[in-house]
């Protein structure tokens, strides 16, 4: 017995050193793929294929590129990243998924916002192999080449027709986004407003083809399969039901998977499906719980980076806890009952992964997935999918079978409006250890019947959720300069406030900092009160994000240079001071009766603690920099500046950087400006007054306490530095 746990335990060891030396191995690869540091933003000529069907917004069409040549202007053949992620602003913008294009582009390396709670766009990005974005050039040569012939190409395009076929004959449904994306994967015609109403009842994941959907797909295969190859008489001799069903539902996990382009979590939801069924074909009596770890062991082997991803957690987590607290004890007679509970158990067992990876868990998740999952995956997944088969053979049942889909998921919608309006629990990423004490709790909690005190978990469960994000004291405070590329957004804490100035750009149809960036980091840090926003002036980098800001927490009070523009604004105006919790907010700037929508008058704001003092000087120039000077003097003097103007060559004049003297300066500006900001003129100003710089394209979001242990400043990027980051 002895030797066979050591065999144990030497196979253990085995299998962990060689998953790790082919994690290694494939994100070393990935990583050599690289773009050449050289090449970024030059003209450079791309041939290949549209690997993804186009998501077509307002003014731009993106896409994925698989590069099969790329070109210097002269000519010379250059080593290319195997994939790319292109968008084009131009009027023609005639791409179909599967097509052969010869583009001029300009290329950058994966650069994200980094901002704590927010969303890692290069992960993302390497995660799907994409080792460069950017966009395409105007140009005579650029042409369609013809269409490409390899399998992949040719699924593309497939997927891209019965979308448009599907669209078409929901004409102006507006649920017909959703419909598109049940059928083949593809979610740009979802709204805004409508992902707003599935993030709030977690139940994003049923209009994703994710592993839920497989998952039934492949049931019902196995199921109807089963019964038709009974029925014939003769097959069940020569190969056994249970078995043709099996093959059954590995065809019909197979085919659903490739209409979602193989995306990742299908992948993992296929290799699950096939482990389970392979089982039953070579008649082996595996236990659910064998079935899954060897489906773990396949899917890691598969895709070593899955893990990146929170679907891999979540997928695999909630069939743990089904395997852990359900399976094996649920009779028959009682299964339809056994589905409220059921959902109960998911709901507790993925709440800690819910809180490390998104922030929030939704109450109302288990009910609103108690109606929905039955719902979308047994009545509108087989309509949609049924419809899609029917769209090339017969176009007018394709229609009444989605007119169908349609209305049952008109039944349900007004559902989940309904439950979205409850708010979630705002509660933040707990720590690793907290974390570990919950999931370790709800092991004991959700134990089988007959466990001993089970109601034990329940108390391991507490640090996680009553542990309180920490607070400066009495006279600190934290300022927060936020990743928002190309724009501002800042946020100062206090011991019991917290101050937004500004919230970053936001394109129609696109990127929206207030939605993205600003509202998941207050939540991440458990502020469920703005007491008040400071609009400095009236620039869309600096006050797109507002709206959905309000929307999410309707700040106490609102002040800006601009009041026409913001509903039940206040003009903010030198002298207007107040003091929160021992700090002192004061705004310096604009000079009553000068109010204009031009950056020379944006609301300067000085916040002062007992150890410290931050000045945001929103977009002044040189002009408001010198009234500044002349008529406030010694007052402009700050530990830490947020740099006038994002680093413009028109502000940061010597004069204003004499009277401010900064320990610290600060630029927000986006990876590779287009405007050249910061200037490197003003940067060596900065650096001849001594000033330590920080930047939000090579630092992310930008840190700075002021505390009784002086003025300490960080960048996100550097304290969460991961291997696939920009370097």
């Amino acid at each position: 017995m002895l030797l066979q746990r050591r065999h144990v335990v030497w196979l253990a060891l085995l299998a962990g050193v060689s998953g790790a030396a082919w994690l290694v191995l494939r994100a070393g690869l990935i990583l050599q793929t690289g773009l050449a540091p050289g090449l970024e933003g030059v003209d450079l000529r791309a041939e290949g294929v549209v690997a993804s069907i186009p998501d077509r917004r307002a003014r731009r069409v993106r896409f994925e590129f698989r590069v099969e040549a790329l070109r210097a202007a002269d000519g010379r053949m250059l080593a290319a990243p195997a994939r790319v992620r292109l968008a084009d602003y131009g009027p023609e913008q005639a791409y179909r998924a599967g097509e052969r294009w010869r583009l001029m582009v300009r290329l950058k390396r994966p650069h994200g916002y980094l901002n704590p709670g927010g969303f890692d766009y290069e992960g993302w990005l390497f995660q799907r192999r994409i080792r460069a974005t950017g966009y395409v050039r105007p140009d005579p040569g650029n042409r369609r080449l013809g269409v490409a012939g390899d399998p992949f190409a040719r699924l593309g395009a497939l997927r891209e027709r019965l979308g448009d076929r599907v669209a078409r004959d929901v004409g102006d449904d507006p649920r017909g986004g959703i419909l598109v994306a049940l059928l083949t994967g593809d979610r740009a015609g979802i709204s805004e407003a409508q992902w707003e109403v599935l993030r709030r009842t977690g139940t994003g994941h049923l209009v994703a083809i994710s592993g839920l959907h497989v998952g039934l797909v492949a049931t019902l295969a196995y199921l109807l399969t089963g019964r038709l190859w009974a029925m014939t008489g003769v097959a069940p001799l020569r190969l056994a039901a249970p078995r043709a069903a099996a093959l059954g539902a590995i065809a019909g996990a197979a085919g659903y998977s490739a209409l979602a382009g193989f995306s990742v979590p299908t992948q993992r939801a296929l290799v699950m499906v096939l482990v389970a069924m392979s089982a039953l074909v070579a008649d082996r009596r595996w236990r659910p719980s064998q079935i899954l770890a060897v489906a773990l062991l396949a899917v890691l082997g598969v895709d070593p980076l899955a893990p990146m991803s929170a679907g891999f957690w979540l997928s695999f987590g909630a069939v743990a806890v089904i395997l852990y607290g359900v399976a094996g004890r649920m009779r028959p007679q009682r299964a339809a009952w056994r589905w409220v509970p059921l959902q109960g158990r998911i709901a507790l067992g993925l709440a800690p992964l819910l809180m490390w990876h998104f922030g929030q868990v939704p109450l109302v998740s288990p009910l609103a997935n108690l109606l929905a999952v039955p719902v979308v995956g047994f009545v509108v997944v087989p309509l949609v999918l049924a419809g899609g088969a029917l769209e090339l053979a017969s176009p007018p049942a394709a229609g009444w079978l989605l007119s169908a889909a349609s209305w049952v998921l008109g039944l349900l919608w007004p559902v989940l409006e309904t439950a979205s309006r409850f708010p979630p629990a705002l509660l933040p990423a707990p720590a690793p250890w907290a974390l570990a004490a919950a999931l370790a709790g709800l092991a004991w909690l959700l134990a089988p019947p007959g466990t001993p005190a089970r109601w034990i978990g329940a108390v391991c469960c507490l640090p996680a959720l009553l542990a309180a994000s920490p607070a400066p004291g009495p006279g600190e405070f934290e300022f927060v300069q936020l990743d928002v590329g190309q724009g501002l957004s800042a946020v100062v804490r206090t011991q019991r406030h917290a101050l937004v100035y500004d919230a970053g750009p936001a394109y129609p149809g696109g990127f929206d900092a207030g939605r993205h960036v600003v509202v998941p980091y207050l939540r991440q840090q458990r502020v469920r009160k703005v007491d008040r926003l400071v609009v400095s002036h009236g620039d869309q980098d600096h006050i797109g994000g507002v709206p959905a800001l309000r929307q999410a927490f309707a700040p106490g009070s609102l002040l800006t240079s601009v009041p026409a523009r913001l509903r039940g604004a206040v003009p903010c105006r030198a002298g207007q001071e107040w003091e929160w919790d021992k700090v002192r907010f004061s705004v310096l700037h604009p000079v009553a009766g000068e109010l204009s929508a031009d950056n020379d008058s944006s609301c300067v704001l000085r916040v002062e603690g007992t150890h410290g003092s931050v000045l945001l000087a929103g977009d002044i120039e040189a002009q408001a920099e010198a009234a500044l000077v002349d008529r406030v003097g010694p007052a402009l003097r700050a530990d830490v500046l947020l740099a006038p103007h994002h680093g413009s060559r028109t502000s940061s004049t010597p004069p204003f950087i004499d009277a401010v003297r900064p320990r610290f300066a600060i630029f927000a500006a986006g990876y590779r400006s287009r405007y050249g900001h910061p200037h490197r003129d003003v940067v060596q100003r900065y650096l001849d007054a001594g000033a330590g710089l920080y930047g939000s394209a090579q630092h992310g979001a930008i840190r700075v306490t002021v505390s009784n242990e002086g003025v300490r400043v960080s960048g996100h990027r550097e304290l969460n530095r991961r291997y696939w980051h920009d370097p």
